[in-house]
């Protein structure tokens, strides 16, 4: 029924349509989506994580204690006169609605949107069996027409062209249909539906909540299929998930509040229905579905994605599927989501090539209406995947050396000799897939070399050694890639330090945080590593732990407790690590917050003023972006700006600032033109400003634009914050 991910993921790429209509829809969603936050309440910043605390709240409420929410539940709806059906598996479900469908002789069923019903594959078992199945949302029919899955959640056809639309209403009408006026198009679908429900012996509908305190049924719709399809038939069957319980009236409330902004930007749908029990001389059951929601469950970890109320706001952020849509993105499910809870509801290997899709940017995280960590969950499944499949072999000879650093060392050494006209002819040669990002030599000689084991005592003068990092102490840890690729990047970092007024120790024995192993999914590797590094860093005497490579800092702040959560000792010694671990910047902003040099902050430019500042200025443009986790895990996009114009350099503002460049560690090796499809919506933001010099906050993203730009031919310099800084400062 659903074609494997390779075919997926070649029809995708080839669909140049594709990745233009999602940008746009993106792009708007988004603004819409921040605007209905805004008007949450009359507040701004707060009022998504208020309501968003709400919802959690109740949804960990039936988490806590799922059977006895259960039994709430079916005690009032039965009280009310709905029969429910508990079925363990998909095949269950689908067996149980076909006998209820053929007992009371249904041969046309009208269905409304339902997630759980595409999940049990039921259209298919119902047709298979005689009975006409007709979808009545109009997204749903238009896959349905075409013979395909959802492609999101909320908006299932949304991967469709307006003419695409039209040749499938052509093919099933038999009459011609504007390929250019959406309204004529749903005027046709309104009329061709109108027949179905009419006519149908009896409807189907999902569920947004179902409410343990009155054993109601909440739907929430748009269209007014749902409540045609609950309401004309004699018959009603409603199929849903049972994660969808929530304790109460007011708990179900605080869900309408949060589901349409997040899912379509509204500030509310245009239905909300309450279904408790039949109308006289009706019936209605409801059909409560486990398939894998109970082992889920019993996974502490995992346990967290039942929370789920399908408002796809992750896929509505993902880069990823922005690129490749949610076909590729997902399994029935798209999305983040889909990639954490598809293995539950339909084996690992379903869920195993979907999940190298995601980049960790975490936007998904930022934007989940009720705090489900996707992104760790997402790398829970990638381990699991790894440890079932084992991992590629390129990854494999990479990670075997990786891990030792002697042996890693000698590699480095070796290759770096290599020369620079060698690495670009490399570069040339490599297949077409991967040949749009330029290959970065290595330092002859790295950053370690001239740091490593040694103290570097502050600045007795200059603007910034009065801040109020004077006098204390920090350990530098240096990121592998910086180290060996861009040493510059650790040259200019420490320099900020000591212009800081801080003293700089940069511990011996130092090698690598273990990131690139973790996002792989080789836990045993992460875990080595990241005790390595704890090791060392632990036994700094320092006030402060700081690294100029931002995905570092986070690792050693956010990543090595949990990665380490089974070994309590471990875990505690990285908790007391990552309570004095900062990037680079926020060190900056936070404990040394220097003082502004010149009389005033210098403006931001907008892009049409771009032009006009460098020509006054006689300055290189500058204009920044701000790694994906800097702004999602750390809370921190506006740091990197704010020290750039503390230090007197003037700025253009970058559209998408905070959108992942689709570095993405390795994901960017196993799946490279989706690397490609996301550097190119940076780069192209990028060239809008005007800007000759790009600067970001970590080196993982420099050495992926710098690549990407060299290879397309573009005069654009992509520097850490940290050179503009120190050089800005030795002025």
């Amino acid at each position: 029924m659903i074609r494997p991910f390779a075919e997926r993921y070649r029809a995708a790429l080839a669909d140049p349509r594709l990745p233009r209509n999602l940008l746009a829809f993106q792009r708007a969603w988004r603004l819409t989506r921040d605007t209905a936050f805004s008007r949450l309440q009359g507040e701004t910043s707060s009022s998504f994580d208020t309501a968003k605390a709400q919802l959690v709240a109740a949804k960990d409420a039936v988490l806590a204690d799922p059977s006895e929410a259960r039994r709430a539940f079916i005690d009032n709806a039965r009280a009310c006169g709905t029969q429910v059906h508990e079925v363990a598996t998909a095949a269950d479900a689908r067996t149980r609605i076909l006998e209820l469908l053929q007992q009371r002789g249904v041969k046309l069923l009208a269905k409304g949107k339902s997630m759980v019903a595409e999940e049990v594959f039921l259209n298919h078992h119902l047709e298979a069996a005689g009975i006409r199945v007709v979808e009545t949302d109009l997204g749903e029919w238009i896959i349905q027409l075409a013979h395909e899955t959802p492609s999101h959640m909320v908006m299932p056809a949304i991967h469709k062209s307006r003419q695409q639309v039209a040749t499938l209403f052509e093919s099933e009408t038999g009459h011609a249909v504007p390929s250019d006026d959406v309204q004529a198009q749903v005027t046709l679908a309104r009329t061709e539906l109108r027949r179905a429900f009419l006519a149908a012996d009896a409807g189907m509908i999902g569920a947004n909540a179902l409410i343990a305190e009155t054993g109601s049924v909440l739907l929430i719709t748009n269209e007014g299929n749902g409540d045609l399809v609950s309401t004309l038939p004699r018959l009603l069957i409603v199929i849903a998930g049972w994660e969808k319980l929530v304790p109460s009236l007011a708990d179900a409330a605080a869900q309408v509040r949060l589901l349409a902004r997040s899912g379509t930007g509204q500030e509310i749908t245009t239905y909300t229905t309450l279904i408790t029990g039949p109308e006289p001389d009706c019936e209605v059951h409801l059909v409560l579905v486990d398939n894998g929601r109970t082992a889920m469950w019993r996974d502490p970890d995992a346990r967290a994605a039942l929370r789920c109320i399908r408002c796809a706001a992750c896929a509505d952020v993902c880069p990823p599927y922005q690129v490749v849509g949610g076909h590729v993105f997902g399994y029935v499910y798209s999305g983040a989501i889909g990639l954490v809870n598809t293995s539950f509801h339909h084996g690992l290997e379903a869920a195993a090539e979907p999940q190298s899709l995601c980049v960790s940017c975490n936007a998904c995280a930022a934007v989940c209406p009720v705090g489900i960590p996707l992104p760790e969950l997402i790398l829970d499944v990638r381990a699991r995947v790894v440890e079932e499949r084992g991992l590629p072999w390129y990854k494999r000879a990479a990670f075997a050396v990786w891990r030792d650093p002697r042996v890693f060392d000698r590699v480095a050494r070796l290759a770096s000799l290599a020369p620079a006209g060698a690495v670009s002819r490399a570069h040339r040669l490599l297949p077409r897939a991967w040949s749009w990002r330029a290959l970065p030599p290595l330092a002859r000689r790295p950053a370690r070399d001239r740091c490593l084991g040694r103290v570097f005592e502050p600045d007795s003068v200059g603007p910034w050694v009065a801040s109020g990092a004077r006098g204390l102490t920090v350990a530098y840890f240096v990121q592998c890639v910086a180290d060996r690729c861009a040493p510059e990047q650790v040259d200019a970092a420490l320099r900020v330090l000591r212009a800081c007024g801080a003293r700089v120790a940069v511990p011996e024995g130092q090698h690598c945080c273990g990131l690139p192993m973790l996002d792989a999914g080789d836990l045993a590797t992460a875990r080595a590593l990241a005790k390595q590094t704890i090791s060392v860093l632990e036994s700094a005497d320092a006030d402060y732990v700081v690294s100029g490579a931002a995905s570092c800092a986070i690792a050693i702040m956010h990543d090595y407790a949990r990665l380490l959560r089974h070994e309590p000792e471990w875990a505690e010694r990285a908790q007391r690590l990552a309570a004095r671990t900062l990037d680079l910047l926020s060190f900056v902003a936070r404990v040394a917050d220097p003082p502004a040099l010149g009389s005033s902050d210098p403006p931001t430019f907008t892009a049409d003023a771009s032009a006009l500042a460098a020509a006054k200025s006689q300055q290189p443009l500058v204009t920044y972006h701000s790694f994906c986790q800097s702004t999602n895990v750390l809370g921190i996009a506006d740091v990197g700006p704010t020290l750039l114009r503390r230090a007197g350099i003037p700025l253009v503002d970058l559209p998408e600032m905070d959108v992942c460049c689709g570095f993405g560690g390795g994901s960017s090796v196993d799946n490279p033109e989706v690397a490609r499809g996301i550097v190119a919506r940076k780069l192209d933001n990028v060239h809008t400003t005007g800007a000759t010099i790009l600067a970001t906050d970590n080196p993982g993203c420099i050495l992926h634009l710098r690549g990407a730009a060299q290879a397309a031919g573009l005069h654009l310099e992509v520097k850490h914050v940290a050179e503009l800084l120190a050089a800005r400062l030795s002025q």
